[in-house]
């Protein structure tokens, strides 16, 4: 671990990340936190919060609630979750330099954040085929193809599809054993018919390394997993080659397979078996109200079921 001296309150708010991403607590974070505070700190500091000032290039000691509420009205243009992300990375900075008793002043917990809204978009069927039918007509996004098929076909996250191992493959049982990333849960699902076909073409053009979708180019004579911040920009171009609404995005997958399950009238148990919920409240925000639900549960009530 590389040592960085305890920053003074004269020195600058850059100086004060670099001592965070540094630390411990921040180093003790899984590694793919660790990517996204990291990378969003990056925003953080470039930052131009008064004249020509960056957060980053201010002195500690000269930062006021002022500066990191224009810093926080500029990251609201990308989006609420955006903007609360990036001052929560902010914050978890700062609140390590304070332990460390760089600063006794926290400017950044009198601004307000604004509540960000639960995300109700989810796919059609016809628009994850839609999606497909271009994916896999293309060599160049034949694997962003399978990611979505599988992220769609298994309601689960793209981040774990996107580093699958055949390992977690059983060709023989038709099955896909996974201990996701998040919360660790473990899933055992069963393999569709058409998922089953696209994953033997996979596995007979790219089963002599060890990833389920890999770049389908390799790269220094190997074929590593796509980065999430790649995954997302071939999605959208996918989307845009199949006419299908921006609005759209890869986090909708897993939402609109949970609905889906729960529109068929799979129990919630059913469902978190699925899912690797172990928490009814945590499938909640998934959940979205259609018509055909609706239309579902009212035909029950009168008996035409």
């Amino acid at each position: 671990m590389v040592k960085i001296r305890i920053p003074a309150e004269t020195d600058k708010v850059k100086d004060l990340v670099r001592f965070y991403e540094h630390s411990p607590r921040f180093l003790n974070l899984k590694p793919k936190t660790q990517y996204y505070y990291a990378m969003h700190l990056q925003h953080v500091c470039a930052t131009v919060v008064e004249g020509n000032k960056t957060l980053g290039g201010m002195r500690i000691c000269d930062v006021r609630v002022r500066h990191i509420s224009n810093a926080y009205e500029k990251w609201l243009t990308v989006g609420v979750r955006t903007a609360n992300y990036r001052k929560a990375t902010l914050s978890a900075a700062w609140r390590y330099g304070m332990q460390k008793e760089v600063t006794t002043y926290n400017p950044i917990s009198l601004v307000d954040s604004q509540s960000s809204k639960p995300r109700r978009v989810k796919w059609t069927r016809e628009q994850v085929m839609a999606f497909l039918d271009v994916a896999y007509s293309d060599w160049d996004y034949r694997s962003i193809g399978l990611i979505v098929h599988m992220a769609y076909d298994w309601a689960q996250r793209i981040g774990d599809m996107r580093l699958l191992r055949w390992d977690n493959i059983d060709f023989d049982a038709q099955r896909m054993d996974l201990t996701q990333s998040k919360r660790n849960a473990d899933v055992h699902l069963p393999i569709g018919d058409n998922l089953l076909a696209m994953l033997e073409i996979q596995k007979r053009d790219f089963g002599f390394q060890p990833y389920v979708a890999p770049r389908v180019h390799p790269r220094a004579n190997s074929y590593p997993p796509y980065g999430m911040e790649e995954i997302y920009t071939l999605i959208n171009e996918v989307k845009a080659k199949a006419n299908l609404p921006a609005e759209l995005t890869a986090m909708d997958l897993r939402r609109t397979a949970i609905t889906e399950m729960v529109e068929a009238g799979v129990d919630m148990a059913g469902v978190m078996q699925v899912s690797g919920h172990r928490n009814p409240q945590s499938v909640k925000p998934y959940l979205v109200n259609t018509f055909s639900g609706a239309s579902a549960a009212l035909a029950k009530r009168n008996g035409n079921t």
